[in-house]
């Protein structure tokens, strides 16, 4: 071996071994990532009837990309939520009905990525579908986005009901993504839900729970999800009809940011 080749071969090894240890090292500085509070647990453990469909895991939502902390489609409570969630689902079980969540808690980083996207007004890459009839430079005046999510606190969540045997969404047809949200069920985006008269964060008056305009069996239909919770200690965000809080809270002042992954709730007892 000759000496420059002796040398390049020197300088090479260097050079790995450094990238090695700058990595190493820039990987300890990381601080690890939070776990829930052992009051936390993933819904399933508690009762695995209900139907799971986690939009923010996917693009399927009013940002049209996965939002960020949501690593598993998994749905996150607090143990008290989430037993109440179990008792109004052996309620709508005998009634022919499954309940069907599409959040449940949400870190902050999700909400700090939902506030930087309001306050892009270039990026409308869904309004079509979510907000058609609202200017996005009102999404914060109007009350669609906020800094703060009561969903951080761990036992607010949104959620609908399917009816039984709960068969999987057909997939979308093309252009459908495109569709109003609040057009009839069968035109807009494909949902295995019963008709609700909007669908899953449709940012419109139309969500309101009572909104007049909403007659027949779609108000029927959230007039048995309401009260199938209300019976279990849900109060509901009346703009919107899928959205339901625990109350009392048990974090009531306390906004969390540990990831939406299994390993978050990883050993906590149901």
């Amino acid at each position: 071996m000759t000496m420059s080749t002796m040398a390049r071969l020197a300088v090479t090894v260097g050079f790995t071994t450094l990238f090695t240890a700058t990595s190493t090292l820039s990987a300890a500085a990381r601080p690890p990532e939070p776990n829930a509070p052992r009051e936390f647990v993933a819904l399933n453990s508690v009762d695995p009837t209900i139907v799971q469909e986690m939009r923010y895991v996917s693009a399927h939502n009013f940002i049209g990309e996965r939002i960020d902390g949501y690593r598993q489609p998994v749905c996150i409570l607090t143990r008290p939520a989430a037993e109440a969630l179990h008792r109004a689902q052996k309620r709508l079980l005998r009634q022919g009905y499954s309940l069907k969540v599409y959040d449940c808690y949400r870190p902050q980083r999700a909400v700090d990525h939902f506030v930087r996207w309001a306050k892009d007004l270039s990026d409308e890459r869904r309004k079509a579908e979510f907000y058609p009839r609202v200017d996005k430079s009102r999404l914060f005046e109007d009350g669609y986005i906020a800094e703060k999510s009561g969903h951080s606190r761990g036992s607010t969540m949104d959620l609908t009901i399917v009816p039984l045997p709960a068969v999987p969404a057909p997939p979308p047809r093309p252009g459908q993504e495109s569709v109003p949200c609040y057009a009839p069920q069968a035109e807009r985006y494909s949902d295995n839900s019963v008709d609700m008269g909007t669908g899953f964060d449709c940012f419109d008056t139309l969500s309101h729970t009572d909104d007049p305009r909403v007659q027949g069996a779609q108000r029927e239909n959230r007039r048995l999800l309401k009260t199938a919770l209300a019976a279990e200690g849900f109060v509901n965000l009346p703009e919107e009809w899928w959205h339901f809080t625990h109350k009392p809270e048990l974090f009531p002042d306390t906004y969390f940011d540990f990831p939406v992954a299994r390993r978050s709730v990883a050993g906590h007892r149901p």
